[in-house]
């Protein structure tokens, strides 16, 4: 099916490889049109094959969504461009870990200041210039699988997702009278190029060889192998898509049956 995002204006946070790269892909080829946001000065080399099959249909805009000065600039420079978003991605995020007892200030403040914190007011930010111009939008905020559970080394990355499934659900409830829907994706083991950083971290902790976390986890998915980003940009299309229209206040879980609810 092709069409099923046509002319409508989708921001992407978080858009600068992996899985915002191939959501935005996908929501070009359904016909949106795009802005893009990754927190580097000037789009990120895997963005730029994107920028330039695409030319005219997206644009590039950095900001640091820790930022709330940043963010203000982030939409009024998409909304200058393309108009009001009609669709928003909410995907940028970080990740570290560590043993719980040698957890520290930093990291927590680190995880939560972008993965909750901007998470909150890019969606807050967004939703408001949708509700003052009485548009009906969608919006798609990244979870986790790890929101779903606690992990023994990833105590504040957990629950930084585990808030976004929770913001999810109450800003579903608070835009329901408006016609906006905001659901999200709990993805599982998705081979990206953060698993090299995150397989590192295993390893130190785990005492583990270069790659062999890695291929635990995907091993122990019960399809038998990690998913791919693509994988999640379907699910992004459906969610953004009319096809969804009745569907708000979930999120849905993209991980090969390692979660069921």
């Amino acid at each position: 099916m092709n069409g099923r995002l046509q002319d409508k204006h989708a921001l992407l946070t978080g858009a600068g490889g992996g899985i915002g790269l191939a959501v935005a892909q996908a929501y070009l080829e359904q016909g949106a049109v795009c802005s893009v946001v990754d927190i580097a000065p000037a789009p990120p080399a895997a963005l730029m094959p994107l920028l330039a099959a695409h030319a005219g249909r997206v644009h590039y805009v950095p900001a640091d969504i820790t930022q709330a000065a940043q963010i203000d600039a982030m939409i009024a420079g998409a909304e200058q461009r393309f108009g009001v978003p009609q669709v928003l991605f909410n995907n940028a995020a970080v990740f570290d870990l560590a043993p719980l007892l040698e957890s520290d200030e930093a990291m927590y403040e680190r995880l939560f200041a972008v993965n909750v914190k901007g998470m909150f007011f890019v969606m807050q930010k967004v939703l408001a210039r949708m509700v003052a111009r009485e548009m009906r939008g969608a919006v798609i905020n990244m979870a986790s699988q790890a929101g779903r559970r606690g992990e023994a080394l990833v105590a504040h990355y957990c629950a930084s997702k585990a808030a976004v499934i929770s913001y999810t659900q109450s800003a579903a409830l608070a835009m329901a009278p408006h016609g906006i829907r905001v659901n999200g994706i709990s993805p599982g083991v998705i081979d990206t190029p953060m698993w090299q950083h995150v397989d590192a971290l295993f390893a130190r902790y785990e005492g583990l060889a270069a790659g062999e976390k890695k291929k635990q986890v995907g091993q122990a998915v019960p399809l038998g192998y990690m998913g791919a980003p693509a994988d999640i940009a379907g699910a992004a299309v459906f969610l953004a898509s009319d096809e969804a229209s009745y569907i708000t206040a979930q999120t849905l879980n993209v991980d090969g049956g390692n979660v069921m609810s």
